[in-house]
């Protein structure tokens, strides 16, 4: 324990940032780092418990006060190695997490709790800076082949565990690079694309092999794969959006938050948005900008919010964000107990940079003028049943609240239903559960294809970066024991820091 009095002595503060009229002028992340002084201080904070509860809240669990302890002993080398035991890609995790370890810290009780996920970021770029993160090769290479396609957090992840394991891995990508949603779902101001580059060299330099411009189910067949390699891990992530079927859905101006998002990524990285559609299910063909326009978010999340933070780039005119559910609470209920992962109120940076946020509104109709382009939205307030135990459980229309407000461009921000089943799931023939995710149990991520496996939002359904890693080193260890009988590789349960813990 670094500091036995950290947690009396100091509270939590986070990073600055810069100023929000000098961020919206660029697409640049703009969290500063701590001092030296103000990280150790933080690193402080953690009371090292007898029973240290972040470490079941996270999904990988990391092995956090052991790290904590390093950081405030100034020994980042130490600190770095406990980190990437559990966790292949802390600077994804220590950007875009929503870091449900700080919701289970014990100091969270009754203090803030410590700020783990900036303190993760720290150590990354740190060892970064000094060179701790070198290629991770294998001594042998055992003569299997996995391919995994998609090249998501859970694939990326899958990849590198079976690399270490000493396989020859090849990772398919349908898009014109690696990094899936990381790349093109989530905004460079909230997580930098050379940050990925510098990750995919490493793994590259590690041995793996990344083919781009592949999507599996089109342009390669899947049954090639299956006579080529050994086995397959499907990473495909959760890609069909839920949509809005109101009238008026038809009307230019309607898109989803994805279409919208990937657009502006491949612009800001200056590539043609449209490029290489006769391969990409995926790309929208009209060019989404929000400048000048009335913005209506439909969807309270964080897609949601990275559209807020995109549109208030493009110089919008007015940026509005419904949610259909009532307005949480700012802080925990009776119905919300440490150290359950609280569905609070939350204001993200882009929040911060501009909006009107309205809950329990539901849109009943896009209207459009007569050259079929949206200009308004029909919307209602509701009242919500609550339960006895605090949830929301059905709402009603309120009289008299049927309303008209201008709008230009509307982006469905509402989540994700399953995977696309055209293509790759459809030339598989794989079995599906009954949400249409791939079906595999969590044991063995196996699907009823002996030697594919799944892993990710493409088995468990819409979920987080972490426990999208989390499934992908879970899954490689199976296809591992499936080749080889048994497997080398830690697991959340039996990490290869068990003992020190």
């Amino acid at each position: 324990m670094g500091k036995p009095t950290g947690f009396l002595e100091f509270t939590r503060t986070l990073p600055s940032k810069r100023s929000v009229e000098e961020r919206k002028q660029d697409y640049k992340e703009f969290v500063h780092q701590y001092s030296q002084e103000e990280l150790g201080k933080q690193s402080a904070r953690c009371m090292n418990c007898g029973v240290p509860f972040c470490h079941n809240g996270c999904p990988l669990g990391n092995v956090i006060p052991e790290f904590n302890d390093a950081v405030y002993d100034g020994n980042f080398k130490e600190a770095y190695d406990i980190l990437v035991s559990t966790n292949n890609f802390p600077e994804f995790t220590g950007r875009i997490c929503p870091a449900p370890c700080e919701s289970a810290c014990v100091l969270g009780i009754n203090q803030p709790p410590v700020a783990i996920e900036e303190i993760e970021r720290h150590i990354i770029e740190i060892a970064f800076k000094e060179g701790f993160v070198v290629p991770r090769k294998p001594n042998l290479r055992t003569g299997k082949k996995v391919a995994v396609i998609g090249s998501g957090p859970a694939g990326l992840a899958a990849a590198a565990q079976l690399n270490y394991a000493g396989h020859t891995v090849t990772v398919f990508e349908r898009d014109d690079a690696p990094g899936g949603l990381l790349r093109y779902g989530i905004p460079d101001f909230k997580l930098e694309k050379n940050v990925i580059d510098r990750r995919i060299a490493v793994m590259e330099e590690e041995g793996i092999t990344f083919k781009c411009h592949a999507n599996v189910g089109v342009n390669v067949h899947i049954g090639d794969l299956l006579r080529e390699y050994n086995a397959i891990v499907l990473a495909g992530g959760s890609t069909v959006p839920r949509d809005l079927p109101v009238p008026g859905r038809e009307l230019k101006g309607v898109y989803y938050a994805m279409q919208f998002l990937k657009q502006n990524n491949k612009t800001v990285a200056g590539k043609d948005p449209h490029a290489h559609a006769s391969i990409e299910s995926n790309i929208f063909q009209e060019a989404l900008r929000a400048t000048g326009k009335n913005v209506v978010v439909i969807g309270g999340g964080d897609t949601g919010s990275d559209c807020v933070g995109t549109s208030n780039r493009h110089g919008a005119k007015s940026v509005t964000q419904f949610e259909l559910m009532p307005k949480p609470s700012a802080t925990r209920t009776p119905n919300m107990p440490w150290p359950s992962y609280p569905m609070v109120l939350k204001t993200t940076s882009s929040h911060e940079e501009g909006a009107d946020r309205h809950w329990a509104v539901n849109t009943k109709a896009f209207i459009g003028d007569e050259n079929g382009n949206l200009k308004a939205l029909r919307i209602v307030d509701l009242e919500w049943k609550i339960t006895a135990d605090g949830r929301p459980a059905q709402f009603v229309e309120i009289a008299g609240s049927e309303r008209e407000i201008p709008c230009e461009l509307a982006l469905l921000a509402m989540g994700f239903l399953h995977p696309q089943k055209q293509g790759l799931l459809e030339q598989l023939d794989v079995e599906l559960d009954e949400r249409g995710n791939v079906k595999a149990t969590e044991k063995a991520y196996q699907t009823n294809i002996a030697k594919v496996f799944t892993a990710g939002d493409m088995r468990r359904g819409q979920s987080l970066v972490v426990w999208a890693i989390s499934e992908g080193r879970e899954c490689a260890r199976k296809v591992d024991e499936f080749l080889m009988g048994s497997s080398i590789l830690e697991t959340k349960d039996h990490s290869i820091l068990e003992g020190m813990i």
